[in-house]
């Protein structure tokens, strides 16, 4: 939008009111992403006042190669990959995490049973552990595919990375995360994909 982009060259010029009313338009979906890559509240906080704080700092290189969201996106990803591997912790996304179809699993019609309910908490439970074994890069690309349903071109601008290299590492943490969940025993094998012809469509 115009005000938008008239904050962000105010702000460019230095105007703290500007980057002020950038970041009450973004902290939310900035927070929202944060969270779901480290999960505990106080470090999701962390690396959001991290990517404001590097957004503030970077905003005269700012070049508009790619919309603002697209920057800050990719700010607020490093920030908790970096937070992630200097803490040592690897902690899983909240929230759903892969898709039905990936994961093998029907959505249901209408409502789920107590014990359906049950069943599906349980097999979340599995994924989170998978998930926080993963390694943050590989987390990184499932949160933002999966979770923030990003396409792989978008994901390639955030993390500044050419498309194969995004679809490498989504292959390869759905293929550790499927293996981490064939361990638990809560996870039925999956029949050949359908999704081997559909790689990149989206």
């Amino acid at each position: 939008m115009m005000q938008e982009q008239q904050w962000i060259d105010d702000a460019r010029r230095g105007d703290q009111e500007a980057f002020a009313q950038l970041v009450r338009l973004y902290e939310k979906r900035v927070f929202a992403l944060t969270l779901r890559m480290c999960r505990q509240p106080e470090d999701a906080a962390e690396a959001a006042q991290e990517a404001f704080l590097a957004a503030w700092q970077g905003l005269r290189f700012f070049r508009g190669e790619s919309s603002f969201s697209t920057w800050l996106y990719r700010l607020a990803s490093n920030a908790c990959v970096d937070l992630l591997r200097r803490e040592g912790r690897h902690r899983t996304a909240a929230g759903p995490s892969l898709n039905d179809e990936e994961l093998n699993i029907d959505a249901p019609d209408t409502a789920p049973s107590p014990q359906e309910a049950a069943e599906r908490k349980e097999l979340q439970s599995q994924v989170e552990a998978g998930l926080r074994a993963l390694s943050p890069d590989h987390r990184q690309v499932l949160v933002l595919r999966e979770m923030h349903q990003l396409s792989y071109e978008e994901i390639a601008q955030v993390l500044s990375l050419d498309v194969g290299t995004v679809k490498s590492r989504i292959s390869r943490g759905r293929k550790q995360l499927r293996k981490l969940l064939l361990e638990s025993g809560n996870f039925s094998a999956a029949p050949p994909s359908k999704e081997t012809g559909k790689e990149g469509c989206k």
